[in-house]
């Protein structure tokens, strides 16, 4: 992942959420990718990124209903969900299910 564009912040977030992931018994790439992931987040959330909007489809591990809307539409893309660009939360989350 380019980190050319991360401050001294970012690169302190990475090192600590990367060694909190370790202490919890993650593998090494899965706790660079968590941490990476992490400071894209927070990185986009705070407009210090190109992309306004995620292109992921969250954590697979979470509820669908603790994601986001871009989140929920990029995996109703996945699924060939019709419709879903004008569907609200719950209609998505109620859609995927359906699908799933």
């Amino acid at each position: 992942m380019p980190r050319s564009n991360w401050s001294d912040a970012d690169e302190r977030m990475y090192r600590h959420v990367r060694q909190s992931e370790l202490d919890r018994g993650r593998s090494e790439s899965r706790a660079e990718e968590i941490a990476a992931r992490t400071v894209n987040s927070h990185r986009r959330e705070d407009g210090r990124t190109a992309s306004k909007t995620t292109s992921g489809t969250g954590n697979p591990n979470t509820r669908l209903e603790s994601r986001t809307v871009d989140e929920l539409r990029n995996r109703a893309r996945d699924l060939d969900i019709e419709g879903r660009s004008s569907m609200k939360k719950g209609e998505l989350v109620h859609a995927i299910r359906e699908r799933s």
